[in-house]
């Protein structure tokens, strides 16, 4: 490698170093040697070809002494052919190797980072819901991406790099001290001129780099948001489009400035040092020569101090830089542990059991909740905060208990707030109970195996969220093996198929990010289609028409009806109309159940569902009789 490709390397490691000085324990090298034990073969090879890659390079400027040697000895034509064809094969073989070695460090490498990403990618996805609300998304990609990405450099670029580098080093110095060590202690002396710079530079590179890449990851950020569906409704309806290019265009244009200066401060650096190793290479022929015509020196012995000059000045500043290398490195191997450190709160047990068969019970037995703290389920890195928000921990349900039976519709109703979701979301087990226990089909959910609890219970969200994909590929999400058939059966039973089958498309149609190329009634029947496909025993509704019109209301509850029929239902509404026929009815309030009965039965009780009715309806209860139709699930084919 050339002096001045030496440089731009050493500028681009300090430039692009991660700036961060916490202390590295045996043990995080220990969990780096775990991910590396499955490479260690090709890893060892790849060493191995490093060192004798070192071994070649300072063999050709031995040779290429000799060759000038034997041609002012006037040595036979024979000796200079000879020396030619060595040069030769040295340069054949430092090809071949350096394709082999290239093969094993991209294995390596490729390699390694398919087993970073995956192992972060299956942790994550073992993460609570907390832990993806709180965290921002770009900021995990992340880690998934450039952190991973500057993991696997220690082993295909710096590992290697230091190793070669410093067998280089060696090599070159004592052949360079063998041949004169007075030229050899010269052209050191200029050594500081050549790695020095290269620190400060690579400092101030360094600064520019994360000054330009905090502007780049705001403007990345504003785009985000204003490029989604709803951000762009948001900025259309509200925002300031002359302010929001302004506040753009300043961020983009200190980033064009900075590129220029760093483009100016790369060139002055490289410029200046090119002109050291030409000085360097000046004073060895010189004083070489010098020696040289006063008989004390052999031409060729000149001409292999020159060449090995390279070969001293080029792994010198390539080590100078290592210390940048490693720890950059490390840091990279730091913050993906972080991720990996994090603690799943939801384990499945060793024993776990799957839900038994036939119809399935909800049960909520005296159960305590509050959401978890921060600290258990993030990174302030991740969240891109300085520290975590210490609020959390609050309990949100007080002793709550209720029995969904076989078959049964449970409805919760109660105030924005009060605990109806969390309910929801402990039944399908995206959280663990602090006290009490939630069990389905007889036993605690955490007790079932995770793979039978999702096939048992099914929930719809008021948000009803789709994938930027196909509607096939959406509603195979809930069940891979369906047929052409069944897809459009589930279709049938949502209302949705004259619709689909209307698209030019058909199933392969986008729907678009988030399904927002859908209206919100069609995206919420094609979430209860999807329900329809994975057959669920128990569904849960949370709030699924809560923010629909009337019509888009009426065909949801058409499609509901169907989802609900002949299951254990549990349905959390806003719209006391929806659930006038269910088989109970639970009023929550700040986290407990205040009351419980039928709608007649709390209506005539004259309580806390009497105040939400006539904030409703008004009147006396009997205001709501027009939407009783919709209320509940109406006898519906059932749905095997």
């Amino acid at each position: 490698m050339s002096m001045e490709m030496t440089a731009w390397n050493a500028l681009y490691n300090a430039r692009y170093a991660k700036d961060d000085e916490r202390p590295f324990s045996r043990a995080t090298l220990r969990r780096i040697g775990r991910f590396a034990r499955p490479h260690r073969t090709p890893l060892i090879w790849f060493l191995l070809l490093s060192v004798v890659t070192a071994l070649l390079a300072v063999a050709t400027p031995v040779l290429a002494g000799r060759v000038v040697n034997a041609i002012t000895d006037g040595e036979a034509e024979r000796v200079v052919i000879t020396l030619a064809l060595l040069i030769a094969g040295i340069a054949v073989a430092e090809a071949a190797i350096g394709l082999v070695a290239r093969w094993l460090s991209a294995r390596i490498g490729e390699g390694l980072i398919l087993d970073l990403r995956t192992a972060v990618f299956d942790h994550v996805q073992r993460m609570p819901i907390a832990f993806f609300t709180r965290t921002r998304t770009g900021a995990l990609v992340s880690r998934l991406n450039s952190d991973v990405i500057g993991a696997q450099r220690a082993f295909s670029n710096t590992l290697s790099g230091v190793l070669s580098n410093l067998v280089m080093l060696l090599l070159a110095l004592g052949v360079m001290v063998t041949i004169s060590w007075r030229i050899t202690a010269l052209a050191l002396l200029l050594l500081p001129v050549f790695v020095l710079p290269a620190r400060r530079m690579g400092g101030r590179l360094a600064r520019l780099s994360r000054e330009a890449a905090n502007h780049n990851a705001v403007m990345s950020t504003q785009m985000t948001e204003r490029f989604s569906a709803p951000g762009a409704t948001l900025v259309k309806l509200y925002g300031r489009p002359n302010e929001e290019s302004e506040e753009f265009a300043t961020r983009a244009r200190r980033v064009r400035d900075i590129g220029v200066r760093s483009a100016m401060v790369q060139m002055v650096f490289i410029t200046a040092l090119t002109l050291v190793s030409a000085l360097a290479l000046a004073l060895v022929y010189g004083v070489g020569g010098f020696h040289a015509l006063r008989g004390e020196l052999e031409a060729g012995a000149v001409v292999s101090l020159a060449m090995l000059l390279t070969r001293l000045y080029a792994p010198l500043t390539s080590l100078a830089s290592a210390r940048v290398e490693v720890m950059s490195a490390l840091v990279s191997f730091q913050r993906v542990f972080e991720v990996l450190d994090l603690k799943p709160l939801i384990e499945e047990r060793a024993d776990a059991r799957p839900v038994p068969e036939g119809p399935a019970s909800v049960r909520f037995d005296g159960v305590d909740f509050g959401y978890p703290s921060a600290e258990k389920v993030s990174l302030a890195s991740l969240e891109e905060v300085a520290t975590l928000d210490t609020r959390g921990g609050e309990q949100v349900l007080h002793g709550v208990s209720f029995t969904a039976g076989a078959g049964q519709l449970v409805a919760l109703v109660g105030s924005s707030g009060a605990g109806k979701s969390t309910i929801a979301q402990l039944a399908t087990r995206l959280y663990d109970v602090d006290a009490g226990s939630v069990s389905v089909g007889g036993v605690d959910v955490r007790d079932l195996t995770a793979a039978s609890l999702r096939r048992t219970v099914g929930m719809v969200t008021q948000d009803g969220h789709l994938f930027h994909d196909t509607i096939r590929a959406n509603l195979l999400l809930a069940a891979p093996e369906a047929d052409e058939s069944a897809l459009w059966d589930a279709l049938r039973r949502a209302r949705l198929d004259d619709l689909v089958a209307a698209l030019p498309d058909g199933l392969d149609t986008v729907v678009g990010e988030r399904g927002y190329r859908l209206s919100g009634g069609e995206r919420q029947r094609l979430t209860i289609a999807r329900l329809l496909l994975a057959q669920p025993r128990v569904v849960i509704l949370d709030e699924a028409t809560a923010h629909l019109d009337a019509t888009s209301e009426a065909a949801v509850q058409e499609a509901l009806a169907e989802a609900l029929a002949g299951r254990t239902s549990v349905v959390i509404a806003h719209r006391l109309s929806t659930v006038r026929a269910a088989d109970q009815i639970l009023v929550v309030e700040a986290g407990r159940i205040v009351e419980r009965g039928t709608h007649d039965e709390l209506l005539a009780a004259g309580g806390r569902y009497l105040e939400l009715h006539r904030t409703q309806f008004g009147g006396d209860g009997e205001g709501d009789t027009a939407t009783e139709g919709a209320a509940a699930p109406a006898e519906a084919e059932p749905v095997s």
